[in-house]
């Protein structure tokens, strides 16, 4: 049986299989350990993913615009593959086409609408149409065409700040985890520099603040559908927009507003916007801690403090808030009621759809006098809102 040819070949048959078999799981073996280095490789390789894009909306003042892009890029080269940056220009204007093209760093997006303007009330200004218009288109193309997540929207009359980019980056974690925030904005309507004191501190508001904000492609792909003709800023302020949702905004601004000549024409330009302070300290923001801005720690500390103001009564309130060398709560009865105490210390007046300017629950909180001294403005309804 052994000298059997039909067993031999069949052994030998065997064998062979089986010395296929092994090289063939050896190959296999080397192969994936070759892909898997090679996939690892890759992702090792892989540069960031960007933090946000940041786009520049453009129009028709390539001054302005030079010197938005020269602040911008004085802090924003270390960090070029987190933040690329754009310029969206609305129109066709050539020296602003010419100057944005001259930035070989900076991506150039062009919006050109020739329809005619057609404005719901007579006599309005064109301009507030074709800046909404624009807006959406820009805030489209990076959204969907580009697939961001994350946008940052300046215009070109802004500088900012050295910790510009460190602050989105550490608000954007936040605006990712906490979906009770729709944006994160760099712009404090009182920062101007009697009223600020701490570069640290940031504040959840109501109000929605603009001048350059961060938001989510979620929260586009939610807002592009229904985006306004005009007036854009004023309508994501109502509350059926925002639906309860708030906004992060800091008590030191990070951009600076020069535009005095635009749009709005020079609108509160030197009463509001010429003396807000531009942050000018290091702050670390990837060692800070901002877990107190979720809902509901912020909730209870701001409550706190406001409970822990002490209320001033009667009709100077300036002068009573300037004899207290400690935090204040000024209780205002309704809208009047608060615009007359808010033109005694100098900060906003102006409401939207019920809401004063930088405030939470009702209340408008401040700086003394450029000093640690807070002054709260306390609605009639705020208390109950904060639960004290």
């Amino acid at each position: 049986m052994a000298h059997n040819p039909r067993y031999l070949r069949r052994l030998l048959l065997i064998a062979a299989a089986a010395a296929f078999i092994y090289i063939q799981v050896r190959l296999f073996s080397t192969q994936s350990s070759q892909d898997a280095g090679r996939v690892l490789h890759a992702e090792a390789d892989q540069p960031d993913l960007p933090v946000a894009a940041v786009v520049i909306m453009a129009c028709n003042r390539p001054d302005y615009l030079q010197r938005t892009v020269e602040s911008i890029l004085k802090y924003q080269k270390a960090v070029a593959s987190k933040f690329p940056l754009f310029i969206s220009q609305d129109g066709t204007n050539g020296e602003v086409k010419n100057k944005a093209l001259s930035y070989a760093q900076i991506t150039f997006m062009q919006h050109v609408d020739l329809e005619p303007v057609h404005t719901e009330s007579p006599g309005e200004n064109i301009a507030y149409y074709k800046i909404a218009s624009h807006y959406k288109w820009a805030l489209d193309e990076l959204f969907i065409k580009h697939n961001f997540g994350r946008v940052i929207i300046l215009e070109d009359d802004m500088e900012i700040a050295p910790d510009f980019f460190d602050y989105f980056e550490a608000a954007a974690k936040l605006l990712d985890t906490d979906k009770s925030i729709m944006a994160v904005s760099s712009w404090n309507d009182n920062g101007q520099k009697q009223f600020v004191y701490d570069p640290k501190v940031l504040y959840r508001s109501d109000f929605f603040p603009g001048l350059g904000w961060m938001l989510t492609k979620s929260t586009w792909m939610e807002l592009s559908p229904k985006w306004p003709k005009a007036y854009w800023d004023d309508w994501v302020r109502l509350k059926e927009v925002h639906g309860g949702r708030q906004f992060i905004r800091p008590e030191v601004c990070r951009t600076y507003n020069f535009g005095e000549h635009g749009s709005s024409m020079g609108q509160f330009f030197d009463q509001y916007l010429k003396p807000i302070k531009l942050n000018n300290a290091h702050i670390d923001w990837n060692s800070e801690d901002l877990s107190y801005l979720t809902e509901d720690k912020f909730l209870i500390k701001f409550g706190k403090d406001v409970a822990n103001a002490t209320p001033v009564r009667g009709s100077d309130d300036l002068l009573k808030a300037h004899n207290l060398d400690v935090d204040v709560r000024i209780q205002y009865n309704d809208q009047s009621d608060f615009e007359r105490v808010a033109r005694q210390f100098g900060v906003f007046e102006e409401w939207k759809d019920g809401v004063p300017r930088a405030a939470y629950k009702g209340v408008v909180v401040f700086r003394y006098e450029s000093s640690r001294r807070r002054i709260y403005l306390v609605g009639p309804d705020s208390l109950r809102q904060l639960g004290v």
